[in-house]
C-alpha cells in the first residue's frame, strides 16, 4: 500500500518551514510512540541540519513502555539529538519541554534571549494538544482528524521560547510500505484514503506476532488465530459484526480492531522495534538503488537510439 494522501497545503508547508529554517535555533519533532521510525518525517532530518533536535515520542500512554525505552536509547545516538516519552494527559510531562530547549541552546539562554524553536510533526501526532499545554490556553486547533494545522504561526510563550507550530506535513511518497500501513493503522492519514480491510489485516498480523497474550484477553479467545483473516473473523463472531445469512462483516470487524488499538483498549502496543527499522531501511536503500540503477540503464538507452539516430540521419 501506498500513501496517496498530500494535500496541496503539505506542499506550501514544506518551502516555507525551508524559508524559516535559518532563523531557528531548535527543532521540536513530535513523534507517535508506537511508531517512532515510520512517524519520522524524512524531511526534518534534511531540513533542520546540523541544528539541536528534541524528539517527543508523544502517546506514550498507548505503547508498549519496554519498546519506548529502546526508542529513546536509539534515537538519542543522533548527533544534537534529546528523546523523551510523554503524553498530553500528563500536562506535567509537557512543560518540562522549555526546560530542555534551554539545556540544548545554552548560549541562547544566558545572552537573556528567546529560543526560537519549531515544532514539527506528521498529522494527528498531538502535536497542537502540546502546543496548547505549553501556551496555557487554546492556541492551536486540535481534532481527531489529520491535517488540522492548515498554516504556521509564531507563538510567544513568555518564558524565553518562541515556537513556530507547523501544519502536519506527510512527504510526498512513503518508500516503506510496511510504513504506509502503520501510519494508516495508527489514524495519521484520513480514514477515506484507505482500504479497512487491508489495513486490519496487517495489523492483524503484527498483533498475533508480537502480542497474542493481549489480542486473547482483549477479544476472549480461547486459543490463538493463525492467520489475519481468522483474527478478523474471530473478532467479527464475537463483536457480532454479521452480515445476512450470518456471514462475517469484514469491513465492521476491521474498524473494530484498529479503533480498539487507536484507543488502547487492546493494551499497550508498539507496532515497530529499532530492530526493525533497521532492517527496513537497508530493504529500502536496495529497492531505492535498483530503481536508480534502472532509470539510468533506460536513460542510457535512450541516449544511444538518438545518437543512433542522429548518425543514421548524417549518413544518409
Amino acid at each position: 500500500m501506498a500513501i496517496q494522501w498530500y494535500p496541496g497545503h503539505m506542499h506550501k508547508a514544506r518551502k516555507e518551514i525551508e524559508e524559516a529554517m535559518p532563523q531557528v535555533d531548535l527543532v521540536i519533532e513530535v513523534l507517535d510512540a508506537r511508531i517512532p521510525y515510520s512517524s519520522e518525517n524524512p524531511m526534518v532530518s534534511k531540513l533542520r541540519g546540523d541544528k539541536p533536535c528534541i524528539k517527543l515520542l508523544n502517546k506514550s500512554d498507548l505503547a508498549d513502555p519496554k519498546v519506548t525505552a529502546r526508542w529513546i536509547e536509539y534515537l538519542e545516538r543522533e548527533q544534537g539529538v534529546k528523546a523523551t516519552a510523554i503524553t498530553t494527559l500528563q500536562p506535567g510531562q509537557v512543560r518540562s519541554i522549555p526546560d530542555i530547549c534551554r539545556k540544548l541552546v545554552p548560549a541562547r539562554d544566558k545572552l537573556e534571549k528567546d529560543i526560537r524553536t519549531m515544532i514539527m510533526g506528521i498529522p494527528n501526532v498531538g502535536k497542537s494538544t502540546i502546543i496548547n499545554t505549553l501556551a496555557g490556553r487554546t492556541i492551536a486547533k486540535t481534532g481527531n482528524e489529520p491535517a488540522v494545522t492548515k498554516r504556521q504561526q509564531r507563538i510567544n510563550l513568555k518564558n524565553g521560547i518562541v515556537l513556530s507550530d507547523t501544519p502536519g506535513i506527510l512527504w510526498p511518497k512513503v518508500d516503506n510500505e510496511a510504513s504506509s500501513y502503520r501510519l494508516a493503522v495508527t489514524g495519521a492519514i484520513k480514514d477515506t484514503a484507505m482500504e479497512y480491510e487491508d489495513v486490519a489485516m496487517f495489523a492483524a498480523e503484527y498483533f498475533l506476532k508480537a502480542y497474542p497474550e493481549e489480542i486473547c484477553e482483549r477479544y476472549k479467545l480461547k486459543s490463538l488465530p493463525k492467520t489475519d483473516i481468522e483474527l478478523l473473523e474471530e473478532i467479527g463472531r464475537k463483536r457480532g459484526a454479521l452480515r445476512p445469512g450470518g456471514r462475517i462483516d469484514l469491513h465492521k470487524a476491521s474498524e473494530l480492531l484498529l479503533h480498539e488499538f487507536r484507543s488502547g483498549k487492546t493494551g499497550l502496543l508498539t507496532l515497530e522495534t529499532p530492530e526493525m527499522a533497521e532492517l527496513e531501511q537497508e530493504e529500502v536503500a536496495k529497492v531505492l538503488a535498483e530503481k536508480e540503477a534502472i532509470k539510468q540503464r533506460k536513460l542510457e538507452q535512450e541516449n544511444l537510439k538518438r545518437s543512433g539516430k542522429r548518425h543514421q540521419g548524417e549518413k544518409d
